[in-house]
């Protein structure tokens, strides 16, 4: 069968497998539809994801049909089934999962990064990491993982509707997190350096956008929060100005949530954490619940779609749908363009 990899910077190749092997009795075999390019991915591909097996079948953004289930496969897990994938691992003993935060395993493997990933015809997986999908199509299940990585961080932040949350970065993770914030009903703010983008995020939920280029970022903040400033902010980005953004605008006593790794060391002005008396977490990956809340989201939506013909604002989060003989100049176009892409899918099995 046929397999994306990435072996070396600047490098992706396609590579044949073994045809899969019918699944052991807690298993379940998937049919890639389509399998998304993240930003992990990405740095990947230009050697900056010192996380990442060398080489590595990329992808855990998952869109997939059950081909078929082994003998224990619960009877909600069957053959023709849209499915999305719960792509972590834990290991059951480290102090993450004594807590019940699987999510932030010690020795989490994630596919795609630090295991062989998804970008590959056929998928077998243990049946408890097959989560069905519902009326959602396999187009659509691509994009549930990143989202419910923002959804993650909502939580963690603890939002309610009293709070006016600021969503640093307008990928797919901060549209996720600007899609919960909404639903939970806080005033959303969106930052974010691309005009396209912030219409988009509007579009998702936030009820104000900022240029972080060319706004007054502090400014409009005071004028938007009644000079109190944001009571959270939710960090999407990954980059030293937007974590010391994040800290330096948080009202006083207010939650930041950092979810983007940042590729160099940052230094803070200390004080505010204890001036502020702030609260400052980390969000990591996902959990369950947040991919049943996102296919709830994609599901409703699509349903109000329907009865309104609107269009649907999900459809734009996708950049672009490749083969994978088209792979390697879609990811080169990405690394060109960092700022233009939402999502890349690779329709794994289109040639079939």
């Amino acid at each position: 069968m046929k397999a994306i990899q990435i072996t070396h910077q600047q490098e992706l190749n396609i590579i044949n497998l073994p045809e899969p092997k019918a699944p052991e009795a807690d298993e379940v075999l998937l049919r890639m539809e389509y399998v998304g390019f993240c930003g992990s991915d990405l740095n990947t591909f230009m050697g900056r994801n010192t996380m990442a097996l060398n080489p590595v079948i990329p992808g855990h953004e998952v869109g997939a049909v059950v081909e078929a289930v082994g003998a224990n496969v619960p009877e909600g897990l069957k053959p023709g089934m849209v499915v999305t994938v719960n792509p972590y691992t834990n290991c059951g003993k480290c102090a993450s999962c004594r807590n019940q935060r699987v999510n932030a395993c010690q020795h989490n493997e994630t596919l795609g990064v630090q295991r062989q990933g998804a970008m590959r015809q056929y998928l077998t997986l243990p049946w408890e990491k097959v989560i069905p999908a519902g009326l959602l199509t396999p187009r659509e299940c691509a994009l549930v993982e990143p989202m419910s990585v923002g959804f993650h961080a909502v939580s963690r932040a603890q939002v309610t509707d009293i709070d006016v949350v600021l969503v640093i970065g307008c990928g797919m993770v901060g549209m996720g997190a600007i899609v919960r914030a909404a639903l939970r009903g806080a005033t959303v703010v969106a930052a974010d350096i691309d005009d396209d983008k912030l219409q988009l995020a509007k579009q998702m939920g936030a009820s104000y956008t900022i240029n972080t280029r060319t706004d007054d970022v502090h400014q409009q903040l005071l004028q938007m929060t009644s000079g109190f400033g944001p009571d959270v902010v939710i960090e999407a980005v990954g980059s030293t100005p937007t974590y010391q953004m994040a800290v330096d605008e948080v009202a006083f006593t207010g939650r930041v949530v950092c979810i983007g790794y940042a590729k160099a060391e940052v230094s803070f002005q200390t004080k505010y954490f204890v001036q502020k008396e702030l609260d400052i977490r980390g969000s990591r990956n996902a959990q369950p619940q947040d991919f049943r809340a996102v296919i709830h989201y994609l599901e409703r939506l699509k349903n109000n779609i329907a009865h309104n013909t609107n269009d649907n604002p999900i459809d734009k989060l996708i950049t672009s749908v490749v083969t994978p003989e088209e792979a390697l100049s879609a990811m080169q176009w990405w690394s060109q363009n960092p700022g233009s892409v939402f999502r890349i899918l690779v329709a794994m099995n289109s040639g079939e």
